[in-house]
């Protein structure tokens, strides 16, 4: 009777699941990767997830929509079990993947005045073009030159 009553504040995994948006096996996974410390189990052998599972799963959770892999928070969980303390590594990887979200706009921003670009020089081409003449639109095509700041169309000076 007794062990009843303790598993009442304990959550089944599809309970926890649930509760957490995710599915069992995602629970599973997690477990396996050692983000969520082994549940206990119930007399049935069902896992059974403490309460304070629900706040783990959503750290993940809210981990990984920034950018944290699986494999980064494995790392960080496991100095935090052992009684580390992970905070300046979390900021470095923090810090480095907003480096590559600057990047990433760069390359995006570069991209976006490239096609800017070939829309313009595909205009003229459309233009010029007379009785239905192919334009050959793709065959100008060259990719942007990265970190450019006006990519060069072949054929044409910037």
């Amino acid at each position: 009777m007794k062990s009843d009553m303790a598993e009442k504040s304990y959550l089944r995994s599809g309970e926890l699941a649930q509760i957490s948006g995710i599915s069992a096996d995602t629970l599973r996974h997690y477990e396996r990767m050692k983000l969520l410390p082994a549940p206990r189990r119930s007399a049935g052998n069902y896992r059974l997830y403490s309460p304070e599972s629900v706040d783990r799963v959503r750290l993940i959770r809210t981990a990984l929509a920034v950018g944290f892999s699986l494999r980064e928070l494995s790392e960080i969980f496991k100095i935090r079990s052992g009684g580390g303390s992970p905070c300046r590594k979390v900021k470095i990887l923090l810090d480095d993947k907003l480096a590559r979200i600057d990047e990433q706009i760069s390359d995006l921003l570069v991209m976006r005045d490239h096609i800017r670009s070939v829309s313009q020089d595909w205009g003229r081409r459309l233009a010029e073009a007379v009785n239905g003449e192919p334009a050959r639109l793709l065959e100008s095509l060259t990719p942007p030159a990265r970190g450019a700041k006006s990519p060069q169309l072949k054929g044409k000076q910037a």
